[in-house]
């Protein structure tokens, strides 16, 4: 978070950690917050001052996390519970080696890229090459809908939003990141320590998203994985499974904390 901010003052892009903080809208500010979770009462009047959230309420003799804040997204819960459930519950899919990077700039020039700052460490024709060779199986719909048009029709499936919760799967980079997401979605009545460990999970898989795209990350320190070739997409598979093996972990968490908050949102409309 201190990078984030020290290369936001000299106005320097990351192309890795930025997206963390672009694509999902938690602010290092929000981030570095901490906060308790539901259940649990900050005592003191300092804790009254500080903790003026909307979703706090008053508890003598301090705060507390309101479940009620909680009414206005109750869809937004049960989605995340489907999405949780449903994730846990499958096999994880490997075979598609992160080639959603690469669908997002198939058929384009350099000059069109997503990341104009960042190089490309192989062709475009490379590009065209390795996806054609290796197949596109991409289950999640935040990476496909970033596919170019030539691209999109290539994909094994055709993931919708609709489908999500019956498509994600716990082999899933984007999946992974999204723990971060749903962590931040009931924030501050999930706690910041799960808020953290998510964040973690989603740099984790961001890194490896990364280092398997075909672009040049070696200004960053990183190394490639090279899944344009037997070998990179053999490492690929390796590293996707410590993924993977991180994130069930995260996952479990993150069930027990939103079904806990719908039994107690559960509670309080029927009082």
């Amino acid at each position: 978070m201190d990078d984030r901010l020290a290369r936001r003052s000299r106005g320097q892009k990351h192309a890795v950690y930025d997206f963390l903080f672009d694509y999902y809208p938690y602010s290092p500010a929000k981030l570095s917050t901490w906060h308790p979770g539901y259940g649990v009462v900050l005592e003191g009047p300092e804790a009254a001052r500080q903790y003026t959230h909307d979703a706090y309420r008053q508890n003598s003799p301090g705060v507390t996390a309101d479940i009620g804040w909680l009414k206005t997204r109750e869809p937004r819960l049960k989605l995340a519970i489907r999405l949780l459930q449903g994730t846990l519950s499958r096999q994880p899919m490997t075979g598609c080696f992160a080639l959603h990077e690469w669908a997002m700039v198939y058929g384009l020039g350099r000059e069109e890229i997503r990341h104009p700052y960042l190089p490309l460490r192989v062709s475009p024709q490379t590009i065209r090459d390795t996806v054609d060779s290796v197949g596109l199986r991409c289950t999640h719909i935040d990476a496909y809908r970033f596919y170019t048009d030539e691209a999109r029709p290539l994909n094994a499936t055709t993931p919708t939003r609709d489908r999500q919760p019956d498509d994600e799967q716990p082999g899933c980079l984007h999946a992974a990141m999204d723990c971060y997401k749903i962590a931040g979605w009931f924030s501050p009545l999930t706690s910041s320590d799960l808020v953290a460990d998510a964040f973690e999970l989603a740099v984790m898989a961001r890194e490896l998203d990364m280092r398997a795209s075909p672009y040049d990350v070696s200004e960053y320190g990183m190394t490639a994985i090279e899944i344009d070739t037997p070998e990179g997409r053999k490492e690929y598979a390796a590293e996707q499974q410590r993924v993977t093996d991180a994130s069930t972990p995260v996952r479990l968490a993150l069930l027990d904390a939103v079904l806990n908050l719908e039994s107690a949102l559960s509670v309080l409309s029927r009082s």
